[in-house]
């Protein structure tokens, strides 16, 4: 077996574990507010207040609305996700199989993502909770209640991010599932399980809050989270000849902050509700 591996191979294999990652690997990067390259161990994300028009007399000055900037920092972290490889060889001449190994890096990293922007979300205090009841509209209606009561802009960036369970509840409602009254899913998560409804891009996600039996979903908008990346996925391919293996490892330094607290609403459900 060759000990080395050509620059070419590691370009391509790089390549296929970024566009992993972009694809399938994190279903929630694109719902958030993003902010990439970032130098540095943290960064800041700033957080807006409200702005008052008012009027002004001729050719007086135009009144300043002494907007409120309050700094937010995100602090990144760095993660890792390595595996062994024999025979690599094998590699250079199976797609397949270079895709398996390169997916499951992307997907880990993927995961990690998505968990952080998760505990972020979870931190947010504006709740629903009404004991013993899964999803249901009633609960939809009141989120949106209190979305709008905070002048959350309803401008198509409003997300919900549901549990399997709860997906399925919602496909139980005539009108999350029926063509006539669900849009086309956002332009960005296309490959994910998601649809538009009632102004809201809804996702489902297997790895939200669990507590006992109450599972924990979101609605939010899409500035009320940061993620911040200072290395998206990077890979390093490095031949051990004592192993007789190559050892791939990815890694990527992240971080996400809650900007908004009342750009968030938590729903909580009872994951084990009947479906009726």
């Amino acid at each position: 077996m060759s000990i080395s591996i050509d620059q070419s191979f590691i370009k391509q294999f790089e390549a296929e574990v970024h566009l992993a990652f972009q694809q399938t690997g994190t279903k929630l990067r694109s719902t958030v507010r993003t902010k990439n390259d970032v130098k540095g161990s943290s960064t800041t994300f700033q957080k807006v207040g409200r702005g008052t028009a008012t009027t002004k007399a001729r050719h007086g000055l135009v009144p300043v609305m002494n907007l409120d900037h309050t700094p937010v920092e995100c602090n990144l972290y760095d993660f890792y996700a390595g595996d062994w490889v024999d025979e690599l060889d094998e590699l250079k001449t199976n797609i397949d199989e270079r895709r398996v190994v390169a997916s499951a890096g992307a997907y880990a990293l993927g995961r990690k993502s998505d968990e952080l922007i998760i505990n972020e979300l979870n931190q947010a205090t504006e709740n629903i909770a009404v004991a013993d009841t899964g999803l249901t509209k009633l609960k939809i209606l009141s989120a949106l209640e209190i979305l709008n009561t905070n002048d959350v802009p309803d401008d198509g960036q409003r997300f919900a991010v549901v549990g399997v369970h709860q997906w399925n509840e919602l496909l139980n409602m005539k009108e999350f599932s029926n063509a006539d009254y669900v849009g086309d899913s956002y332009p960005l998560l296309k490959g994910t399980e998601s649809r538009k409804w009632m102004g809201i891009n809804w996702i489902m996600h297997n790895a939200l809050p669990l507590s006992g039996d109450d599972r924990t979903c979101f609605i939010y908008h899409k500035n009320a989270i940061g993620h911040a990346s200072g290395c998206d996925v990077k890979t390093d391919i490095t031949w051990h000849g004592e192993r007789a293996a190559h050892f791939i490892s990815n890694c990527m330094s992240q971080g996400a902050k809650l900007i908004d607290n009342t750009g968030v609403v938590k729903i909580i459900c009872k994951d084990n509700s009947e479906l009726v």
